[in-house]
């Protein structure tokens, strides 16, 4: 009886939490504090918001915060627009534990190392974007181009779709039965949990990073492309036929980034 009150709520449950997920990231977005969720205005905060007023100026305020608040909206970003993707596999994993009395911290366990491993993805993106920004700040050529990094970008992303990585990486997300069958060993079982988390977490970040990228050149506190971009992984990593999305998907995006540079390019040509 316990298992099947346990099995009638978990996906309910789930779709409670990621539904409030989403509800908070559009409440941030529509807040004065949405330029924190938006990596295109880091450049732009204006510190004498309410946060900032409240800290003493320096490294803390002007870096570290946007840095600290970045990561908390990223991690929230990929609850939100990941782990919808993960359920099956998550409802498999449950199945198989439920008898035992610790399934709950188990299951919980393998929900925060899948979300460590994109917190560690976005922490490097993060980096790789303040690089960048650097770089634009000490030359002219990247401020009066910055289109080129957006089309390059998404060409980045519509190249990687046709890639074999992507498809062996793929392979594993479509397959969750036989994922977990093949790392859950039953010994030391709370490590096995976060491990089997990690595991997966690699390869969905290893399906999914270009897609994730798209952010950047989106916006990364757009709510409606969260939905979108959320919306098509989610297609290729369970859908029958998600797998045959990837190649007409990487082709609109390198037609994207085409287009993106003959409307940048066209009227100093012509």
């Amino acid at each position: 009886m316990r298992s099947a009150r346990h099995q009638s709520y978990f996906l309910p449950l789930m779709g409670l939490l990621l539904g409030l997920a989403w509800i908070v990231l559009w409440t941030w977005e529509q807040s004065p504090y949405g330029r924190y969720l938006n990596h295109g205005s880091f450049g732009e905060l204006n510190l004498d918001s309410a946060i900032c007023r409240a800290l003493e100026a320096g490294a803390f305020r002007d870096a570290v915060l946007p840095g600290l608040l970045f990561v908390f909206g990223w991690v929230l970003m990929t609850a939100a627009m990941m782990l919808p993707t993960s359920l099956p596999l998550l409802e498999i994993f449950r199945r198989l534990i439920r008898a035992r009395a610790d399934a709950k911290l188990l299951v919980a366990l393998l929900i925060a190392g899948y979300l460590a491993v994109w917190a560690g993805f976005g922490v490097l993106a993060h980096g790789v974007y303040i690089a960048i920004y650097a770089l634009a700040s000490d030359g002219d050529w990247l401020v009066t181009n910055a289109w080129s990094i957006g089309a390059a970008t998404l060409a980045l992303a519509g190249l990687f779709q046709f890639s074999e990585l992507k498809y062996r990486c793929l392979d594993k997300c479509r397959t969750p039965m036989s994922f977990v069958i093949e790392r859950w060993r039953g010994r030391a079982e709370r490590w096995n949990a976060l491990r089997l988390g990690l595991d997966h977490g690699l390869f969905c970040v290893g399906c999914c990073w270009a897609l994730m990228l798209l952010m950047f050149v989106v916006g990364v506190g757009s709510v409606g492309w969260m939905l979108v971009l959320g919306a098509v992984m989610a297609v290729e990593k369970n859908h029958p036929w998600g797998r045959r999305l990837a190649k007409p998907l990487g082709a609109v995006l390198i037609a994207w980034a085409g287009w993106i540079v003959y409307a940048e390019l066209s009227p100093a040509i012509l």
